[in-house]
């Protein structure tokens, strides 16, 4: 029986104790019951606990197996600028000019705490991402 179909079908505590997630089965499991339970309107506070281990043991499984490397704050900027279909002309507003746009982007300038500021707020995302 999956987690999943374990959940829908038994109480959180008739489920057996999740352990350290050792193969992509497991964690598929493991994310399919999390998802379960998300999905549900109120969760008792066993099932909160439930959910926070899954988190855990899914999260701990991540890091070791698809670990995302650091990207620089330029690489940042064009992820964001992709991701919102933005081109330089669209932050010029944020930076300055397009100009100023184009030497960042290429590397010639960095950002400037300013550019930082601007861009997080565009973007509604924490300063920190740029560093």
């Amino acid at each position: 029986m999956t987690a999943t179909a374990a959940i829908d079908k038994y109480t959180i505590h008739t489920l057996p104790a999740p352990k350290v997630i050792t193969s992509e089965a497991q964690h598929e499991r493991y994310l399919s019951a999390l998802l379960e339970l998300e999905r549900r309107e109120r969760l008792t506070s066993e099932e909160r606990s439930y959910a926070e281990l899954l988190t855990l043991l899914i999260e701990s499984f991540e890091e070791e197996h698809y670990p995302i490397r650091a990207a620089s704050p330029v690489e940042v900027l064009q992820e964001l600028m992709a991701a919102n279909n933005l081109r330089q002309k669209d932050l010029a507003q944020q930076i300055g000019s397009e100009s100023v746009v184009s030497e960042i982007l290429s590397g010639k300038r960095e950002l400037n705490k300013r550019h930082i500021e601007n861009l997080s707020k565009r973007f509604k995302v924490s300063p920190e991402v740029f560093f």
